[in-house]
């Protein structure tokens, strides 16, 4: 499943960024389109990085937005950025105070969006998701970067040609540790073994939409 996920993202950014650079025909384009979105991300595993502890939450609200280039009539470059803000309450251990912890986590992604035409109409579109990015995630003094792929899809209800309501469901992957070892060398060549951690995330939310 993590596998199709990747390659169903990466095959969308790089359809993207191939329709980016096509000059040879000026087929007919859909609308630029921004929407500011709110809803709830699932997933802890940052959370317990932040405080290297278990802890009993698993989400937290999220709020963001989009913007949309359209580079041909099913395909748009999308730009997007989505926050959460979690509180919670890290119980005292024998070495440790109970402390109370703010942590935000910050996706900030490029990548693109294709509507499926053949399953949806004018006013309802289907499309499909991809994007590579990085995420943030912080709390207090204390600031990580890390690399993220996403993948994902929903649907637009466009009641009016400018004005419309957007539902998505997101998964993020984000590479928390890489690592590498020599397998097996020999003059010149060496196999290497990659290692890597993942937090993995859902973001579902809804989002109010302006096409121009």
């Amino acid at each position: 499943m993590r596998a199709v996920l990747i390659a169903a993202a990466l095959s969308i950014v790089t359809a993207a960024a191939a329709r980016a650079q096509t000059t040879t025909e000026t087929p007919r384009l859909q609308s630029a389109e921004v929407s500011v979105f709110y809803g709830y991300r699932f997933g802890g595993g940052f959370f317990e990085q932040v405080t290297s502890q278990p802890v009993d939450l698993d989400g937290a609200v999220a709020f963001g937005g989009t913007f949309n280039v359209p580079l041909q009539e099913d395909l748009s470059l999308e730009l997007f950025v989505t926050h959460q803000r979690a509180h919670l309450t890290v119980p005292a251990t024998s070495t440790t105070p109970r402390t109370r912890w703010t942590i935000d986590v910050d996706h900030y992604q490029v990548g693109g969006l294709r509507e499926l035409h053949e399953y949806g109409t004018h006013q309802v579109r289907p499309f499909l998701t991809g994007a590579l990015g990085l995420t943030r995630y912080a709390s207090g003094g204390d600031n990580e970067v890390r690399f993220t792929i996403e993948g994902g899809g929903g649907v637009k209800l466009l009641p009016t040609e400018h004005v419309g309501v957007r539902l998505d469901g997101r998964v993020f992957a984000t590479i928390i540790d890489i690592g590498g070892s020599a397998v097996a060398c020999q003059p010149g060549l060496c196999l290497v073994r990659l290692t890597g951690v993942a937090v993995w995330q859902a973001e579902f939310t809804a989002a109010a939409l302006v096409r121009f």
